[in-house]
């Protein structure tokens, strides 16, 4: 526990990390960081624009595709101000209090995709499980009620963190071990008992991120189950193939989360380097990636992304 010189929080200035080795390459880090936000917001806006214009993709499925677009873009949005100031601007410091407001939409935002990515899981087991009540249980209005209550879930197990956070007394100037804030890594630098902070925050972990993990895997054991129970193996192949993309896109979520919580619990003498990275991993791979995967795998996705460039294209050439 750090000794304190000063303890008036309003008054701490946290100073924000680059990747530990590699300071002097903070220049060509800030332009594939550019380049991962820029894909990330591109690909994002694309898939929510095609789910819009296109009233044939106004389907549970892709609503909450669109749901986990603007999750991604937000999680995006709340570390791009201090990842590229620390990266492109080298400047490192950060007030207290934003900070905490930081850290609070990084994990609102992180809570919340898990939270979206159950519910694609859930749409699915309804699709394959339950087929002919599919439209009965998947209404609009049921869609609706799901996302308001990721964000209601996902923000409100948060707002006690920065609360906790902002009791604690921290020295004037504090270091931290990223380019934003996290609540682990606020909580380790405070100079007084954080064991509240650090079981709430363990109480997040296993309400949140581990119990849709483990309702995820349940849910496509009872898939897998009923696919199995198909005929034919054309069928089986066809059912299956509907739930790739979100398979994909969910262990692009849990497996930089699962490394990046093994080497932060149980790896301590691991190399400084190996704990950023993962942690850039888990925030940055899922916001430029998911988009990929649905354009690739989603026929008609794909098909209304093509048509919204080709009328781009035949617009800029009439002008």
């Amino acid at each position: 526990m750090p000794t304190c010189n000063e303890t008036n929080t309003s008054r701490t200035i946290f100073l924000l990390s680059g990747i530990p080795g590699l300071e002097a390459f903070g220049p060509w880090i800030s332009i594939l960081f550019c380049s991962m936000y820029l894909m990330a917001f591109l690909g994002n806006g694309l898939i929510l624009l095609a789910i819009k214009t296109r009233k044939s993709l106004h389907q549970p499925m892709y609503l909450f595709l669109s749901m986990l677009s603007i999750t991604d873009l937000g999680l995006c949005a709340s570390t791009l101000p201090t990842v590229l100031s620390v990266f492109l601007f080298n400047t490192r410091e950060i007030d207290a209090d934003l900070c905490l407001v930081q850290l609070f939409f990084v994990h609102t935002f992180s809570n919340t995709e898990s939270a979206v990515l159950l519910a694609m899981a859930f749409d699915r087991f309804v699709a394959i499980c339950h087929p002919l009540r599919y439209a009965s249980i998947l209404t609009s209005a049921k869609v609706g009620k799901i996302g308001l209550a990721t964000i209601i879930r996902g923000s409100g197990l948060n707002i006690p963190c920065p609360i906790l956070l902002k009791r604690l007394p921290y020295n004037r100037i504090q270091p931290l071990s990223y380019s934003y804030c996290l609540h682990p890594d606020v909580m380790k630098v405070a100079c007084a008992d954080a064991t509240p902070s650090s079981y709430y925050g363990l109480f997040i972990v296993l309400s949140t991120l581990a119990l849709d993990s483990l309702l995820i895997v349940l849910s496509y054991i009872t898939i897998l189950n009923t696919v199995l129970s198909l005929r034919s193996w054309h069928e089986r192949l066809k059912a299956l193939n509907t739930c790739v993309s979100h398979i994909c896109v969910t262990l692009l979520f849990y497996i930089p989360l699962l490394s990046m919580t093994m080497i932060h619990r149980f790896m301590k003498n691991a190399l400084p380097l190996s704990q950023n990275l993962s942690t850039y991993l888990h925030l940055l791979l899922p916001p430029v990636l998911n988009p990929i995967v649905y354009s690739i795998k989603t026929k008609e996705i794909r098909k209304q992304i093509m048509k919204i460039f080709q009328n781009y294209s035949t617009k800029r050439f009439r002008h």
